[in-house]
C-alpha cells in the first residue's frame, strides 16, 4: 500500500429515466477501475463500503462509488430485487466510464454484494470482452441465473462469511455453474455483515490480490 493524493469527483450519469449519483475517485496512474455499487437502498455513505473502495484506491486501483438507484427513487424491495434493472444500470456506469478521456483505457472491474453482485455477474456474461475481473462479497451470485454464469469470462473471486452457511451455500452453487477462472474465499469469523475492522482489511486484501492479479498492466481497448 502507498499513500498519495487522490483526485475525487462526484458524478451523475444517465441510465434510462434514472440519473444515478455516484464517486469517481483516481490515484496516480491508476492499474485498473473498479465500479463499486452501494448497496441498494444504502445511498453512497454505508461505512464498509467507503473503507473497501478506499483501500482499493490504496492498492492503486481507480474507483467509481455508485448508487444503483436513481436520485428520486426510494430504497423500496422493488429496486432492490430487480436484478435486470441494476445490470442495466451498472451497463450505463460502463459505458459511461468507457467514453471518459481518464477512464476509457482502464481495465474494468466490478465489485458487488448481494443481489448487486448478481447484476454484476450478468454484466460481465454480456459485456465478456470488457469486464476483466469481478469480486462478490456476501452476495447472491446465484442469482444471476446459470445461464448468464456460464457465460461469465472474467475471474471472479466470491467473498462469503464463514459464519453464513446459507450464503455459502448459494456461493457454491453459483462456483459450480461458473467456468472462468474462479476462487471462494471463506472469511474466519464474518457473518452477512463484514462489520469488524479485521474482516474489513481481509475482504479489502483479498479483493485488491484480485483485481490486480488479472489487470496486470493491461489497458482496454479504445
Amino acid at each position: 500500500m502507498i499513500n498519495f493524493t487522490c483526485s475525487s469527483e462526484p458524478v451523475l450519469i444517465a441510465a434510462g429515466k434514472a440519473t444515478l449519483a455516484g464517486v469517481l475517485e483516481l490515484p496516480p496512474n491508476p492499474s485498473g477501475m473498479i465500479v463499486c455499487p452501494q448497496e441498494s437502498g444504502s445511498r453512497r455513505l454505508w461505512p464498509r463500503n467507503n473503507y473497501l473502495a478506499n483501500e482499493l484506491r490504496r492498492a492503486g486501483l481507480a474507483t467509481l462509488s455508485l448508487d444503483l438507484l436513481g436520485m428520486n427513487e426510494d430504497g423500496g424491495e422493488k429496486h432492490r430485487s430487480d436484478i435486470a434493472l441494476l445490470g442495466t444500470r451498472l451497463a450505463a456506469a460502463a459505458d459511461w466510464l468507457a467514453a471518459e478521456p481518464e477512464t476509457k483505457k482502464l481495465a474494468l472491474g466490478l465489485f458487488g454484494s448481494g443481489s448487486d453482485a448478481a447484476a454484476a455477474l450478468q454484466l460481465a456474461a454480456s459485456l465478456a470482452d470488457r469486464i476483466a475481473a469481478v469480486v462478490s462479497r456476501g452476495g447472491r451470485p446465484d442469482l444471476a441465473g446459470p445461464d448468464a454464469l456460464a457465460r461469465v469470462r472474467a475471474p471472479t473471486l466470491l467473498i462469503v462469511g464463514e459464519e453464513n452457511r446459507a450464503l455459502i451455500e448459494f456461493n457454491r452453487q453459483a462456483l459450480d455453474q461458473l467456468s472462468c477462472e474462479k476462487d471462494l474465499a471463506l472469511i474466519r469469523g464474518a457473518t452477512y455483515l463484514f462489520e469488524e475492522h479485521r474482516i474489513q482489511q481481509e475482504v479489502a486484501r483479498l479483493a485488491a490480490r484480485w483485481f490486480k492479479g488479472y489487470f496486470g498492466n493491461s489497458k482496454m481497448a479504445s
